[in-house]
């Protein structure tokens, strides 16, 4: 019996300089522009091209460092386009207190991958976050934006494999 893989992801041409300008240009106007454009740039572009920082900078009198300093610190944002199917796994407290640990380095292992990581095939993005916000069914996960309580390693990747 032969398997089909997915298929390959087209392949994104880069954003130009111009097409950051006309993010960073439709919220320069906001109060505290930073965010939102970090946010404009995210949804256009699916992540934050390293060749938006400087002009970022620019724009709003800030360093580099202060741009890289904000898009660092909030896991939210990427440096790269996620995969098409993006699995967050909890991290907080009471999911670590049920399991969560084991059965994060567990569904790494399963994909080859490290934390933030992406299937060679671009078909899934691996993402540790504190708090889903479903404490009381821990281990906790979301699958494009959908919500699995009491998520061990095969439950999650039959649902994974489900959404293939």
């Amino acid at each position: 019996m032969q398997t089909t893989q997915p298929p390959m992801r087209p392949a994104r041409a880069a954003p130009t300089d111009d097409d950051i300008r006309d993010v960073i240009a439709a919220e320069k106007h906001r109060d505290g522009p930073l965010l939102p454009i970090l946010h404009g740039l995210q949804a256009r572009f699916d992540h934050i091209p390293d060749t938006a920082l400087p002009l970022i900078a620019e724009a709003l009198n800030l360093t580099r460092a202060e741009v890289h300093g904000v898009v660092s610190f909030y896991h939210d944002f990427r440096s790269a386009p996620a995969g098409r199917h993006v699995l967050k796994l909890c991290r907080a407290e009471a999911c670590q207190s049920v399991g969560a640990d084991a059965t994060i380095q567990q569904v790494l292992a399963h994909y080859g991958l490290g934390a933030f990581g992406t299937t060679q095939d671009g078909r899934l993005t691996i993402e540790p976050v504190y708090c889903l916000g479903l404490c009381a069914c821990g281990p906790a996960a979301m699958i494009d934006g959908k919500v699995l309580g009491r998520a061990d390693a095969p439950r999650i990747a039959a649902v994974v494999e489900g959404q293939a």
